[in-house]
């Protein structure tokens, strides 16, 4: 039990024509704490009013009635035994502020577990359930054990900065618990001290049994940790931008803060989050080996409801409970983190030195504690709070040479058992993950299921490299298969599961030598290449120093155009001809030396063909000159242009020479109108023409007959007009050459027997 340094109290006052107490609080410090003259941030006092539970005959429950009380944001069961623990379950329930809206019911973890050396108090951690002014509690012991001695309720406003000197604390109305006779509630003067409160009147308490002895400068100093994995060369550490934590008082001997292989992330200074020094105004003390060998983390067990506007005053909360109603020297947490990632400077004596914590009993003469506020049971902290955990980890073990993904052994200040049931002497020497959870060391459920589960991806990103590094793309101008094709630049997108925070660099790689550099919340790169072909990946160099590389994509670079070892040429083609629409055949042939993407007709229409793709059929108007452009590209993006122009003309038969028996025919399905036809064996017509191409169109039926055709005096073929079903202006036969010149076509009538007949429209040659 610790001397006050200050104490009054507020008399109750019952107000005029009123059956019930108005209980005042007083407060220290500040009268209106929150900044000193010109903004600067500065203490914000705190409040506190306990209430005691009623204890059944057997000692086995206790239980607090619904009442209404003082404003509060935060509140803890606490009992006289800073030894002793509750074996059963712990249970509240609140009212939010201004409403009659009650909360469901909030386990709270049984033991805080610290074991802070000259405790006042045991109690449980300590929840925030946001501004309230009713209450209800309940203890259920375990297997009928007899719960420990002055068991109360212990509320705690942490303040905004913006209080006055005296505040109503509670206002119970008579009859407002018919149940039961109401319970006197004793008010807590902030008064910084680890003061006893006088037990309840109803209530005698016998005395607390010893402390549990905390690990002290004369215990066994444990070794250097067993590291599994080597350490990065020391770097000196980013400076911080925080506010700076007060000195020590020179009579403490403060070791050294060495510099760190990880840089140092942004922390909230204790000024910062408005602690009230006044409240703690021991000297800080520092671990015996000046090292520290390992990480504990934590959560705070209490609800994960609060802003993050409000991290400032659930830190202020926890604060208050752990010095003015455990009667700790200090808040046990090296450090704390809200759910928005924010930093926050815990236990005083230098975020850069080895303070000595009470945060992990048996184990603080070794470690750092890091606190995550919230209850992270079944629900992991959110991505921005674990970055923030792995960052303050890998800066604290980066001072001392311990890689966050190994181990270290450290020497128990004392006997102990973990949540799985492992039990230690004093002095044993345990070897721990180097960032392990409270459970480990202590039976907890501490940091939550959730949370302990998340440890392993916590070390990983604390330590390097980086995880999850992924090559999503490579853009260039194209892509085949796995290979990316460009004329020089290129743009490689990435991503990684390790979070930006904690990656110093990503490195753009081409065979091996680095291109381009970005910084660690980059996802993309760009570069320009060399022609060749080249393999090209992503480097992430994690702050640890670790790097890790993607899988290689392929890329070509080339700026040599296409060629088209076949120029376009036009050829007549088989098929109905219209004096609008005469069938043709487009050909080419186009190749790259890298990799050839498309061919495009560009005029006079679109299409678009594939790389393997060597002629077309389309169709032109007779007697116009018409130019076929195409352009080839290679996936590179390089382009060869190529072009041809032809005019189909076509020949009447009234223009032929003719040889023998032939008759007009008349129908709209002609060309021109008429056409000529003929039975007569070795009746012939011929055209004398000059172009490249050429074709002889017909009309046909089931009785059509056969012709020879003769090219330049010499038969070439023998055609068949016979056709199942009637057809006009039937090119049905064509004949091409690989220039322009003058050519004459004859045909001769066969005289086949039966059907001797053939029906001729004229020829088509192209020019």
């Amino acid at each position: 039990m610790r001397t006050p340094r200050h104490f009054w109290k507020a008399s109750a006052v019952v107000a005029a024509g009123l059956s019930g107490a108005l209980v005042l609080q007083a407060m220290t410090g500040q009268e209106s704490g929150g900044s000193h003259a010109g903004g600067a941030p500065g203490p914000v006092t705190s409040k506190a009013e306990t209430t005691a539970l009623r204890v059944s005959g057997d000692g086995t429950s206790a239980a607090l009635g619904k009442r209404d009380t003082g404003p509060f944001s935060m509140l803890g069961v606490t009992w006289s035994d800073p030894s002793a623990r509750v074996g059963g379950t712990v249970e509240v329930r609140t009212r939010a502020a201004g409403t009659r809206n009650w909360s469901r019911w909030l386990t709270l973890d049984g033991d805080s577990g610290q074991g802070e050396s000259g405790a006042a108090r045991g109690g449980t951690e300590p929840a925030w359930v946001g501004p309230s002014d009713g209450v209800e509690a309940r203890v259920d012991g375990k297997d009928s054990a007899r719960l420990p001695k002055g068991l109360r309720l212990d509320m705690v406003d942490p303040g905004s900065g913006e209080v006055t000197a005296l505040e109503p604390a509670a206002y119970v109305a008579e009859g407002a618990e018919e149940s039961e006779e109401p319970i006197p509630s004793t008010t807590e003067p902030d008064t910084g001290t680890g003061t006893e409160p006088q037990p309840d009147a109803t209530l005698p308490e016998t005395p607390a049994s010893e402390t549990p002895p905390e690990p002290s400068p004369s215990e066994p100093s444990a070794p250097e940790p067993s590291v599994t994995e080597p350490s990065a060369p020391v770097t000196p550490s980013a400076p911080d931008t925080s506010s700076p934590t007060a000195s020590p008082s020179p009579s403490v001997s403060v070791p050294p803060a060495p510099p760190s292989t990880a840089p140092r992330p942004q922390i909230t200074s204790r000024a910062a989050w408005g602690a009230d020094e006044s409240i703690s105004p021991e000297e800080p003390s520092y671990l015996p080996d000046g090292k520290v060998k390992a990480v504990v983390a934590h959560h705070t067990a209490e609800s994960n409801d609060y802003t993050c506007a409000q991290g400032p005053a659930v830190v202020r909360g926890i604060y208050a409970y752990h010095v003015k109603q455990l009667g700790w020297k200090d808040v046990g947490y090296n450090f704390l983190v809200d759910k928005c990632g924010t930093v926050y400077e815990g236990r005083k004596g230098g975020v850069d030195r080895p303070v000595t914590g009470a945060h992990a009993y048996g184990f603080n003469s070794e470690t750092t504690g890091i606190s995550v506020l919230g209850t992270y049971t079944s629900t992991a902290p959110s991505t921005a709070a674990m970055t923030s955990v792995a960052r303050i980890a890998a800066w604290k073990l980066g001072q001392y040479g311990v890689a966050p993904t190994g181990t270290a052994t450290l020497t128990a200040g004392d006997s102990g058992r973990s949540y799985t049931g492992k039990t230690w002497a004093k002095g044993d020497r345990l070897t721990l993950p180097a960032i392990h959870g409270h459970r480990d060391g202590y039976n907890t459920q501490c940091p939550g299921d959730a949370f302990y589960n998340k440890l392993a991806t916590v070390r990983t990103w604390a330590g390097g490299p980086v995880s999850g590094l992924t090559l999503k793309s490579v853009t260039g101008n194209s892509t085949s298969g796995s290979t990316t094709y460009t004329k020089a630049g290129i743009t490689v997108n990435w991503s990684a599961t390790t979070p930006a925070a904690l990656i110093s660099k990503y490195e753009l790689l081409a065979d091996g030598k680095t291109v381009a550099t970005t910084a660690g919340t980059a996802t993309s790169a760009t570069a320009t290449l060399a022609a060749g072909t080249h393999q090209v990946a992503v480097r992430a160099v994690h702050q640890s120093g670790r790097t890790t590389i993607t899988a290689a994509a392929t890329v070509v670079a080339e700026t040599t155009a296409p060629t088209f070892t076949t120029k376009p040429n036009l050829a007549l083609r088989t098929g109905t001809v219209n004096t609008a629409a005469v069938p043709l055949t487009l050909k080419w042939k186009a190749t790259d030396g890298a990799a050839l993407k498309e061919v495009r007709l560009t005029a006079p229409t679109a299409k678009t063909y594939g790389p393997t793709t060597t002629s077309a059929s389309h169709t032109a108007k007779s007697g116009a000159a018409t130019t076929w452009s195409l352009k080839a590209y290679d996936r590179a993006g390089n382009t060869a242009t190529a072009s041809v122009a032809g005019t189909p003309v076509i020949l009447q038969e009234s223009s032929a020479t003719k040889s023998g028996t032939w008759t007009t025919k008349s129908s709209s399905s002609y060309l021109g109108g008429k056409s000529y036809s003929s039975s007569s064996k070795n009746a012939s017509l011929s055209w004398t023409f000059t172009g490249r191409s050429v074709a002889w169109t017909v009309s046909r039926a089931t009785t059509s007959g056969q012709a020879h055709i003769y090219v330049d005096g010499a038969k070439t073929a023998t055609v068949d007009l016979k056709s199942s079903t009637t057809k006009y202006r039937d090119a049905i036969w064509t004949k091409t050459w690989s220039g322009s010149a003058k050519h004459t076509i004859k045909i001769v009538v066969v005289g086949t027997s039966g059907r001797p007949a053939i029906t001729t429209d004229g020829v088509v040659y192209l020019k």
